[in-house]
């Protein structure tokens, strides 16, 4: 008889129970039957939301067609139990500064080697089942933008797995700094996922514990510094030629017209295009910034087109979800310039934000102020701008090489 496998899961900032069993078509059917069922890519397993009625849900689907072990859910929801209830409330309502008169006591060395060693099941221990619910409070309270709150409970929950039982609250700088070294030696990670990594570290140990502010102490790791890819005019064509589907096409007109990053182009409105003053209004983009960027006379024809004859026809948002009547996606509009450069050719590895580095790029080599270049992209410092100076081909296109010169002057064979 086939065993179904029940761990505690730690997805979406909620608790689960992950279902885990070999692919059998079986069991395959009878689990999609299970209300609330959903099925996790990151953990490839079927789950639903930690509670008894699901538990007996999934226990009364299987019941006679296969053994359940849910030993380590039953040892996850007894540690939980066991844990004092008025920590979880105390870190919400009254966020504890973490003994900041004195220092934590130190933790065992054991903690190293289980930094390693730890098996993740995608669900921190009890102990510290209180610190996403109050990070996220937090988070919400200095209202930072949605993609951040995701961005640093994922962080946060990735060290909370890791340490096991250890309670996060007790960590010192020392061990953070081992943490960060085993992320970077044995994880892998990028410059830049560190990066957000430490960020959402230092606001839990700041922000949310009060402690003082002791992340000076561990050094960030240098970022390399890369230059914007960008598509030529050659490739541009190819691209928006591959393109069929009106919508689609439109989307990324107006990607490249105007240089929108592609959480700007899901979110516009019908409303925000001004063809009166020939503007488009940008509400409330990265930093919670707005800004109004030309409107193309010819991209206001191809919108025009667009909205007469599309169907079904946008009420709201210029580039509407046929079945939430919200704004596209993000994903999908990566997948649809995916899907465009794949067929149009273009072997480079670029995404859909290409097309903002090529407008930028592609102003500069029109001789476009850099400074007018910053308002249109939303730039805060003028140095992040400036980074397309290094792509752009305005100044370089007039620098003659020295092997053109020496072929010229010497007579050499090649």
């Amino acid at each position: 008889m086939q065993t179904i496998t029940l761990q505690p899961l730690y997805h979406r900032q909620q608790e689960c129970i992950g279902i885990f069993f070999s692919n059998l078509p079986n069991l395959n059917k009878v689990v999609k039957a299970i209300p609330c069922i959903r099925f996790t890519k990151t953990h490839k397993c079927w789950y639903v939301p930690l509670s008894k009625v699901n538990y007996t849900a999934i226990a009364s689907a299987f019941k006679g067609l296969c053994k359940t072990d849910d030993v380590l859910l039953r040892n996850y929801l007894i540690a939980k139990k066991e844990t004092p209830a008025t920590v979880a409330a105390q870190a919400i309502q009254k966020p504890v500064a973490a003994n900041i008169t004195e220092p934590a006591k130190p933790l065992k060395t054991a903690l190293i080697k289980e930094l390693v060693t730890v098996k993740q099941t995608g669900a921190p221990h009890a102990v510290n089942m209180h610190i996403v619910a109050a990070m996220r409070q937090r988070l919400i309270l200095k209202a930072y933008s949605p993609s951040t709150i995701k961005t640093y409970l994922n962080e946060m929950s990735q060290l909370l797995q890791t340490i096991g039982k250890t309670n996060a609250d007790s960590l010192t700088p020392e061990h953070l700094k081992r943490y960060l070294v085993y992320c970077f030696n044995t994880l892998k990670l990028t410059e830049n996922t560190l990066h957000s990594r430490i960020n959402a570290l230092k606001f839990y140990y700041e922000q949310v514990l009060g402690r003082e502010k002791f992340f000076w102490e561990i050094p960030r790791p240098k970022k390399p510094s890369l230059l914007p890819k960008l598509l030529n005019e050659t490739e541009l064509k190819n691209l928006f030629n591959a393109l069929k589907n009106k919508k689609h096409k439109a989307m990324l007109f107006t990607a490249y017209s105007a240089g929108l990053r592609v959480s700007e182009i899901v979110h516009l409105k019908i409303a925000d295009i001004d063809s009166r003053r020939m503007q488009i209004f940008i509400q409330r983009a990265k930093g919670k910034k707005d800004r109004y960027v030309n409107l193309s006379p010819v991209l206001l024809d191809i919108l025009r087109n667009y909205i007469s004859t599309y169907r079904p026809k946008p009420v709201l948002y210029l580039f509407e979800s046929e079945q939430s009547k919200t704004g596209y996606p993000t994903r999908t509009v990566q997948q649809i310039f995916t899907n465009a450069k794949n067929k149009a050719g273009i072997k480079k590895e670029v995404g859909v934000h290409s097309l903002r580095h090529s407008f930028a790029t592609h102003l500069l080599d029109k001789g476009t102020d850099i400074k007018f270049i910053k308002d249109l992209l939303g730039h805060f410092d003028i140095r992040t701008t400036e980074r397309y100076l290094h792509v752009s081909k305005q100044q370089l296109v007039n620098i003659v090489s020295p092997l053109d010169d020496l072929m010229q002057k010497e007579t050499i064979e090649w």
